[in-house]
């Protein structure tokens, strides 16, 4: 799949990049894609609730009544669950939600993400570019020259770009990162895919098949 490489005015360079079809042409693995964007999501939760049960309430160990006789159910102390302000059972405790993913698995469902977006045409190529300071309203003018003003995008550069990174940042719709931290979960999330000259090469040698 031949693509222009655009500038930032949104024209054409007069060159052309040539993506990979065995990274954007593949038949996507729906399985995989699934197992990659669920190990992102599970990744992102803290884990961090928790509740108390009996034995970290405090209070008396007192039997507040006694066994039989009462008319009602039995029950043993103060912090015992049914009553208000007891234990609760089999509360949540903290965990790591995190879990181990095949990484020939993980590159399959990056595979098959791009070539998803390269088979509905949502992959633009854009020529290197970068800002002598960070200027939010110099990005927003290349995203309105590359008609992706209003789109959900994800901006992939070649190298880690602090300067590119801090002019989107602050843009709803925009997020920027990496080559080498491109992920299923963000390719899928955006409606287009911009990708910069440079990130190409970053992108198929990570993922080529060994």
């Amino acid at each position: 799949m031949k693509l222009d490489v655009l500038n930032i005015e949104g024209k054409s360079t007069g060159r052309s990049v040539e993506l990979p079809a065995e990274i954007f042409g593949i038949e996507p693995n729906e399985h995989a894609v699934y197992l990659a964007v669920k190990q992102y999501n599970a990744n992102l939760r803290q884990g961090t609730h928790s509740a108390k049960e009996r034995n970290a309430i405090v209070g008396s160990r007192r039997k507040v009544k006694k066994q039989k006789g009462t008319g009602t159910a039995r029950a043993g102390d103060i912090k015992n669950p049914i009553f208000r302000g007891g234990g609760r059972v089999f509360g949540p405790r903290p965990r790591n939600y995190g879990f181990r993913l095949n990484k020939k698995v993980k590159a399959l469902a990056r595979r098959s993400a791009l070539s998803v977006k390269a088979s509905g045409d949502q992959i633009m190529i854009v020529e290197d570019f970068t800002f002598d300071a960070p200027k939010t309203h110099e990005f927003l003018g290349v995203l309105q020259n590359l008609a992706l003003a209003d789109k959900k995008i994800l901006f992939v550069t070649g190298e880690h770009d602090k300067t590119l990174y801090l002019s989107g940042r602050n843009l709803k719709n925009t997020k920027l990162m990496a080559a080498k931290d491109l992920n299923t979960y963000d390719v899928l999330n955006a409606n287009n895919l911009v990708l910069s000259e440079s990130s190409i090469d970053i992108i198929s040698q990570s993922l080529k098949k060994e």
